[in-house]
């Protein structure tokens, strides 16, 4: 069984640092891409930042030159270094992996989600 777990969310305040990790376990085969998406109050779930296996990066317009996306293949465990953060990145953060447990076919995985509040 396949596992996403979070962590690095909490309460910053605008223009602070966050940095959030998702590591994937349990029964992997491989790992195509990775990615952050966010949900805030009311609004649909959107991708935030994605990277391939081989490293190429895509990143929201919102986020661009503010955000970081990373991953360490050999944990399977994928980064997102928050800068300079804004009331309106507030949301609930996911994330998700393309991914193979077995070497038959990819799926898509989900975390379950971590809290990211920017206010003074």
């Amino acid at each position: 069984q396949v596992q996403l777990v979070e962590s690095g969310g909490g309460l910053v305040q605008p223009g602070g640092s966050l940095r959030l990790s998702c590591a994937a376990s349990g029964s992997i085969f491989s790992i195509n891409a990775m990615g952050w998406y966010r949900q805030a109050p009311g609004k649909q779930r959107e991708l935030v930042a994605a990277i391939t296996s081989g490293g190429s990066t895509n990143y929201a317009d919102s986020v661009k030159g503010r955000f970081t996306i990373s991953r360490d293949n050999a944990k399977n465990t994928v980064y997102l270094q928050m800068n300079s953060l804004k009331p309106e990145d507030t949301a609930v953060y996911y994330c998700n992996a393309d991914l193979n447990p077995s070497g038959s076919y990819y799926d898509d995985y989900w975390g379950q989600g971590t809290q990211v509040t920017v206010s003074s």
